[in-house]
């Protein structure tokens, strides 16, 4: 990676959405970028929140998407509203002309929108970026370099997330405006499933996949919601086993694991917390009894796709295409599918 130290015009930023994650995530990745990037807009449907997040950034409130938009002085459009907004803001974006877009994950929530965005992204010239943070953890880069050729080269993958819940880190974070009120009512188990795959696993899917032969034929054998928040999953794709497991509970010892487990090797990498601005993930490989440690880039996964993505509005190259992003998704919403029809019928065989 390639960051210059210093920019004489650091690019415009635009923020469609003032939630936690732009709150307790972004705003205080960028504090640390100044030489890069300078926070000029944020809008929220609520006027209050905008005027309250984008006075902490010196930048000024909207609750306009396309008076965002329409900013000549934006450059780069970071979109961080609701999931179910994704899909069109990336696209208006693209079709606006900016230099690069960042979305949140999912950056869509069917295939048939993300196939939509990468039309538009083809068609405008414009990279798009998904916000997920793992795979852009220097861990993460340093480790698959290390492992080599990942596609089918692992017998058995576990995922495991033990954490509190998101507004603890978030409050560490920052001071949070308006935080969304928590929902509420009885919840069907399927519908928690979905939550926490396109929630919380997704974070972890594209590190998955990038280890499957064959993607796209996996099949659920269990799905169980877990309280108060969580999941236990297992899937299978031509003899290799997936484990995916999260608990969100009061507990005070966070631990985000990713694990693989090859005939003649095992690694682990162990992931910050969300909303934690706290160095890479630590990288472990046994092989023959040999334990190697990988050093990675001080930085973590938040500013790496911010560093990645100036790379990127100044010529670079995308680290994942568009075609991978559509792949990734659909892969994600294959695993929520299934998980959720597999927790139905472990519910009613309960």
């Amino acid at each position: 990676m390639s960051v210059s130290p210093i920019s004489p015009n650091p690019l415009g930023v635009g923020f469609l959405g003032a939630g936690p994650v732009t709150q307790a995530i972004h705003l205080p990745a960028l504090a640390g970028l100044g030489h890069l990037f300078s926070v000029r807009a944020v809008m929220d449907a609520d006027g209050g929140t905008a005027r309250s997040v984008a006075a902490r950034a010196g930048a000024r409130p909207s609750t306009s998407v396309q008076d965002v938009l329409q900013d000549e002085s934006i450059d780069v459009i970071a979109v961080c509203s609701p999931h179910p907004f994704h899909a069109e803001q990336v696209i208006e974006a693209c079709l606006a002309g900016k230099k690069v877009v960042l979305c949140e994950k999912p950056f869509a929530t069917t295939v048939e929108d993300a196939t939509r965005i990468a039309e538009v992204c083809a068609t405008t010239g414009v990279p798009v970026l998904v916000g997920a943070m793992h795979t852009h953890d220097p861990g993460w880069l340093a480790f698959t370099q290390a492992w080599g050729e990942t596609a089918g080269s692992a017998q058995h993958i576990r995922c495991s997330a033990v954490l509190p819940p998101n507004p603890r880190f978030e409050d560490f974070a920052t001071e949070v405006s308006h935080r969304p009120p928590a929902p509420t009512g009885p919840t069907a188990a399927a519908d928690r499933i979905r939550d926490g795959v396109l929630g919380l696993a997704i974070h972890d899917l594209p590190l998955i996949r990038a280890f499957l032969a064959e993607p796209g034929q996996i099949v659920v054998h269990e799905a169980r919601s877990l309280t108060p928040f969580g999941y236990s999953i297992i899937f299978s794709s031509a003899g290799q086993v997936v484990e995916l497991h999260a608990l969100m509970s009061e507990n005070w010892d966070p631990h985000w694991s990713f694990q693989v487990f090859a005939p003649t090797r095992a690694a682990t990498v162990t992931f910050m917390p969300s909303y934690v601005q706290a160095g890479p993930a630590d990288v472990v490989i046994d092989e023959a009894g040999r334990r190697t440690q990988l050093k990675a880039a001080p930085h973590n996964g938040y500013l790496g796709e911010w560093q990645h993505l100036y790379d990127v509005a100044h010529g670079g190259a995308p680290r994942y295409g568009t075609a991978e992003l559509v792949a990734d998704l659909a892969f994600a919403l294959d695993v929520a599918e299934q998980a959720c029809g597999a927790a139905a019928t472990t519910n009613r065989a309960a």
